[in-house]
């Protein structure tokens, strides 16, 4: 099954929406793009002439597929976007792998040993934060 995927490694898709271009609106750092979608207005004929429409921008959860310049290689997968973002907060922990019997279920199956992607990254757990555990301990006990 792998090689089949690496013979089709990289993939090019069309332009998916007319009369509109894929932006990114700068996030709080560089390496963070909030993506929308530019739609083009056709102009509104009335009595009075014709009016042109500014443009309407609509947040895009399309990904990274809908991005003409974007090539998506199907053996590396997409990018790590948020990887560096979310280390740097340090408001998380790698874990050595899967902790749930969800997660360590499809490791174990033989049905699936030859379609599965290998992990190339171990999964993260939230550290609780300093705030949220003061409030748990001075929160007043329930009265019964």
């Amino acid at each position: 099954m792998r090689e089949t995927a690496s013979t089709f490694s990289s993939l090019r898709l069309p332009t998916a929406f007319p009369a509109s271009q894929k932006k990114y609106i700068q996030g709080s750092r560089p390496d963070l793009r909030v993506p929308y979608r530019e739609i083009t207005l056709s102009p509104t004929h009335h009595s009075r002439g014709v009016e042109e429409n500014p443009p309407v921008p609509v947040y895009d959860s399309s990904g990274p597929f809908s991005n003409p310049d974007c090539i998506i290689d199907l053996a590396q997968g997409l990018p790590k976007l948020r990887r560096a973002w979310i280390s740097e907060r340090g408001d998380t922990e790698v874990l050595s792998g899967s902790t749930s019997g969800y997660g360590r279920q499809p490791a174990n199956d033989l049905l699936t040993h030859e379609i599965r992607f290998p992990a190339q990254t171990r999964p993260r757990r939230a550290l609780p934060r300093r705030d949220v555990m003061y409030r748990r301990r001075t929160t007043p006990a329930k009265e019964s």
